[in-house]
């Protein structure tokens, strides 16, 4: 059984992550909002955005469950990664094909990119302090 010792992320990096993921997310969606394009391609992008969320949390998620000598199927590890290369993937392929300005493009790009960092730094933050606080087990129950 792994023993893991979880300190405390200072709350300077606790504030810039939520700051980077708020501003990776506002600046996507600011970005779609005022977009020229069909409301189908919005919500393309808007579902690549969630679906990249979710993958990166949940790859973030297993990953440290493995460390911890949790119970982590390959099948669902491997998900996760197949999950966030899917949204990588779909989101340059949708932008390469996208009637926009290259310098859109990037900007789509980068935030995307951005609220992934993010919402791992985000969600290994907020594990963490569960733990400190004795709201999540760090090793698994004998």
């Amino acid at each position: 059984m792994n023993q893991h010792t979880v300190t405390r992320p200072s709350a300077a990096f606790v504030g810039a992550s939520w700051a980077s993921m708020i501003a990776g997310v506002a600046a996507f969606l600011i970005g779609l909002w005022n977009a020229q394009m069909q409301l189908n391609e919005k919500g393309y992008y808007l579902t690549i955005l969630l679906y990249g969320c979710f993958a990166a949390v949940s790859l973030q998620k297993t990953l440290r469950d493995r460390a911890e000598g949790q119970a982590v199927t390959g099948m669902y590890l491997n998900l996760c990664w197949v999950s966030l290369a899917a949204s990588v993937l779909l989101l340059a392929v949708g932008l390469w094909n996208a009637a926009l300005l290259p310098s859109e493009k990037g900007f789509y790009g980068m935030s995307f990119v951005l609220t992934l960092f993010a919402i791992v730094a985000v969600q290994k933050n907020v594990r963490d302090l569960a733990a400190i606080a004795g709201r999540a087990p760090l090793a698994p129950q004998a």
